[in-house]
């Protein structure tokens, strides 16, 4: 078999200008998924040239888990200090933010410079910096490459903002523990749900690829119970969930579990669909058949209401 040759393609020959080919192209549903599997976060893009004071982003978009803002800044040729100035000024502008710098090629000084960011903030901001090459073999169609030039230790973070809190409890910092290990299990078992690194609490969330709908697996000492939660937000999320139960009720007793139960959480701003099975999770002798439930029924969940909850 023969096989071709990969030929790179000069960017611009393709993409003229950024503000008016390259954006609007990013901010495509299936080139934001190319991009959130480089970086392992699930984003929706929220707006483009979205103003951030006196400055605007390229592409402001959502992250899926934690529902922070994630602001795209772009450029089709060498990273320079401007556009520096820049990321920093929306990382100014807003509480929370993952800042994402495409370029055409990143200078070691720049790469450093978000290497220095990533390691001197806490775990509230995150800065990637990502190269975007285009590619063709023959007379193929165009194919983009991006290539994660510099990307946040976050597990240091993570475990820097523990060691900065003096007053969490060892039932915390178990909690931590466990939720890591279910990430890192889920990750050798190359399960598809993608996990975002653990904090100190009872619960860890997972984006399923809409903005007031997430998964959260968690845990419960007082019944020892382990959890997965399908979660519906916001002020119309009484409808929305309606909306879900009346198209895949029986369904989802068949293709997830026949123990699932619909709560509309009545009195409540959201409604959720949930799943448990007893688990002890201060039992660490028993975390490897936890981890495997979590596996197979998250797996489970968003697989079958993925679809679902984007056609809504």
């Amino acid at each position: 078999m023969k096989l071709g040759r990969l030929e790179k393609v000069e960017l611009r020959s393709f993409w003229k200008k950024e503000d008016r080919d390259f954006t609007p192209w990013l901010a495509q549903d299936e080139n934001i998924q190319l991009l959130s599997e480089t970086i392992g976060i699930e984003l929706e893009v929220q707006s483009q040239e979205e103003g951030v004071g006196p400055f605007r982003a390229d592409i402001l978009c959502m992250d899926m888990a934690n529902n922070h803002f994630v602001l795209i800044e772009n450029q089709l040729e060498k990273t320079d200090h401007t556009h520096l100035g820049q990321l920093m000024t929306y990382a100014a502008g807003l509480d929370a933010v993952s800042i994402i710098w495409i370029a055409q090629k990143f200078t070691e000084e720049h790469r450093a410079a978000l290497d220095w960011l990533n390691r001197i903030t806490d775990s509230t901001f995150n800065f990637f910096g990502i190269e975007i090459e285009l590619y063709k073999i023959g007379d193929s169609t165009l194919a983009p490459m991006f290539n994660l030039i510099s990307k946040p230790n976050d597990w240091s973070k993570s475990v820097k903002k523990t060691a900065a809190s003096q007053n969490l409890t060892e039932t915390k910092l178990l909690q931590q523990e466990y939720f890591q290990s279910l990430k890192e299990y889920m990750e050798g078992n190359k399960s598809p749900v993608k996990m975002q690194n653990a904090q100190p609490q009872h619960w860890t969330n997972i984006a399923i690829g809409k903005s007031n709908f997430n998964l959260s697996a968690t845990v419960n000492s007082r019944d020892t119970s382990i959890n997965i939660w399908l979660n519906i937000y916001g002020n119309n999320a009484k409808e929305l969930f309606e909306k879900l139960k009346d198209s895949s009720y029986s369904n989802s007793l068949n293709h997830v579990s026949e123990d699932v139960v619909w709560d509309v959480m009545e009195g409540r701003k959201m409604s959720a669909v949930t799943l448990k099975t007893g688990g002890d999770f201060t039992n660490k002798n028993d975390w490897v058949r936890q981890f495997e439930w979590f596996k197979v029924h998250l797996e489970k969940f968003t697989k079958f209401f993925k679809p679902l909850v984007k056609e809504i």
